[in-house]
């Protein structure tokens, strides 16, 4: 047993002691503890919201697959748990703490605070009050070990004190609990039952025209090389969730893209022509099943997750296998029966072929204001071998499912789980889990509006990003529905979702980073260039066009 340690270097030691590199916060909360963590070696991020904080910490864990850390003091706590919503639909592993003021303030209108535990609830696995210092051996490792098993998402700690100063202040005379297996996810990674795989076997044997469709948490698994076993073994298609993009390369035969509500044309097509479906990881919602009318209504499913309560939870008739996703899809690889390449996969690469040669010349537009389909063209050119692609989520999510490609391996794709304005945040988080990577925002400036101050932040620690900004002046995705929706109807639809012009290169000047300005399509390539060369943050401000549409996903008819 060591000597008596306070609080604050209690914590401090149990982060250290769980891998963590940074933290995430907005002052002023466990400002104890933040000092022994300069004196542990871990780095520490002040942000300009709670939102952000939570962001960026949600952008390491999921890069770094360690959970990453966000703080808040009282006033803040509410910020802080909205911020959650985002890991929380994206399982991503992240543990917020907040601070609470004593029981003698509660209820008798403490200033600036409510209730907190309520405001957690739906975006955290678990949520506890630490009330006094003797907690912390059991509740800091209950946080590691609820965020990375099971299904991964964020939790919650809510320490006595305005700024936790009562558990960060007192004394404890133990050593810091830390169980390793716990400070990554998933913790646990299970094999498959051999009577499910075995179902799952004679089902896909029996198919002609078998689908693989991957999600975040075949990615978070590390299963890339399992489903791409898989894919080749079945000679089967592999689609995913936006979650999932990049599991293989998107310029692999046999990959076919985003399928769903944000996806191109031809994948939904071929995604609805399968006679099984393999789902990797996949949660299998309204967003990838297109409201569930992809695949066709009665297609043979088989469901790989490490979550029990997502077997079967949108398709009853579905052979259910518990196991990490990459161990599953290794197993399956090896047990079924291996195709040659047949119609089918080449019935999938013709059809977007044929897709990508009908909108060749708007991926080569050289009109201004810039096309975005020729914005995304030139970042399929331009980005890095080892880049990560933090992109928003809306028509920011659209634009980069399809239309970016990522032929290497070893380029990663993470997409905003629904919170617009997570993508710029996200990716500082990003870059402090993989200091070694290019890591590249791709969002629109209605995105980009939501935390600009970050900027500042980025400047202040080094965080070298590239912000690519596909700034339209406007909300653009709900553009064409507000003038439907207006019809002959006199007034200004515009005054719903468009912007002032907004130069946001000066304005990464103005905050000390490194800001372009492109009005040509011919300058993109050079301004990506310098952007990636550069040791600073760069925002590339790239002035589009609001009015070309986004790729639009193929639905089928209605029976």
């Amino acid at each position: 047993m060591t000597d008596t340690i306070s609080g604050a270097q209690y914590i401090a030691a149990t982060l250290k002691g769980y891998g963590t590199t940074h933290v995430f916060f907005v002052d002023a909360i466990l400002r104890r503890t933040l000092i022994e963590l300069e004196a542990v070696g871990i780095t520490r991020v002040m942000a300009h919201s709670e939102k952000a904080a939570a962001y960026m910490a949600d952008g390491y864990a999921r890069v770094s697959g360690r959970p990453g850390v966000c703080m808040a003091q009282s006033v803040g706590a509410a910020n802080l748990g909205a911020g959650l919503q985002d890991p929380f639909l994206a399982r991503s592993p992240v543990i917020a703490m907040t601070g609470r003021k004593l029981p003698v303030f509660q209820h008798r209108n403490a200033y600036q605070e409510l209730d907190h535990r309520p405001l957690f609830a739906a975006t955290t696995k678990f949520s506890a009050n630490v009330d006094a210092i003797d907690q912390l051996p059991t509740l800091l490792p209950q946080a590691f070990r609820e965020a990375t098993t099971g299904s991964p998402r964020p939790v919650h700690l809510d320490l006595a004190g305005l700024q936790a100063e009562a558990i960060e202040s007192a004394t404890i005379a133990r050593d810091a609990v830390v169980q390793v297996q716990f400070a990554r996810a998933p913790a646990f990674r299970p094999a498959a039952d051999a009577a499910a795989l075995a179902a799952a076997v004679r089902a896909i044997d029996a198919a002609q025209r078998p689908l693989i469709v991957c999600g975040s948490g075949a990615v978070q698994a590390g299963a890339h090389n399992a489903v791409l076993a898989l894919a080749e073994a079945l000679d089967a298609p592999v689609a995913t969730s936006l979650g999932g993009r990049g599991i293989v390369p998107t310029t692999h035969r046999l990959s076919l893209g985003v399928i769903g509500t944000y996806s191109a044309p031809p994948a939904n097509r071929i995604a609805h022509a399968a006679d099984l479906v393999v789902y990797v990881g996949c949660s299998v919602g309204d967003q990838v099943t297109h409201n569930w009318t992809i695949p066709a209504a009665g297609t043979p499913i088989v469901q790989i997750d490490i979550d029990p309560t997502e077997l079967g939870r949108n398709y009853a008739a579905t052979i259910a296998i518990l196991a990490d996703p990459g161990l599953a899809a290794a197993a399956l690889a090896a047990a079924a029966r291996r195709r040659d390449a047949g119609t089918w996969s080449r019935r999938a690469q013709e059809a977007l072929a044929a897709w990508r040669a009908s909108i060749a010349a708007m991926l080569a537009a050289s009109d201004t204001p810039i096309r975005p389909d020729r914005l995304c063209a030139e970042l399929s050119r331009a980005l890095p071998e080892t880049a990560i692609l933090v992109s928003d989520t809306g028509y920011s999510a659209v634009w980069s499912g399809t239309l970016i490609d990522l032929p290497s391996p070893r380029q990663t794709y993470l997409r905003a789980a629904g919170s617009l304005g997570w993508a710029f945040p996200a990716s500082l988080g990003v870059k402090c889990a993989a200091p070694d990577r290019p890591v590249v925002c791709f969002c629109g400036d209605g995105a980009f509006h939501y935390h600009l101050p970050e900027l500042e932040t980025a400047v202040r620690k080094g965080i070298a990003v590239t912000v690519v900004v596909n700034n339209n002046s406007a909300f653009a995705q709900g553009r064409a529905t507000i003038r439907r929706l207006y019809g002959n109807r006199p007034g200004d639809p515009d005054d719903i979702n468009a912007f002032r012009k907004v130069d946001f290169a000066a304005i990464a000047r103005g905050f000390g980073a490194e800001g372009i300005r492109v009005e040509s399509p011919d300058a993109i390539a050079a301004a990506l260039q310098s952007a990636f060369a550069s040791p600073r943050v760069t925002v590339v401000d790239v002035v589009t066009d609001p009015a070309p549409r986004a790729p639009e996903a193929w639905i089928p008819a209605a029976p």
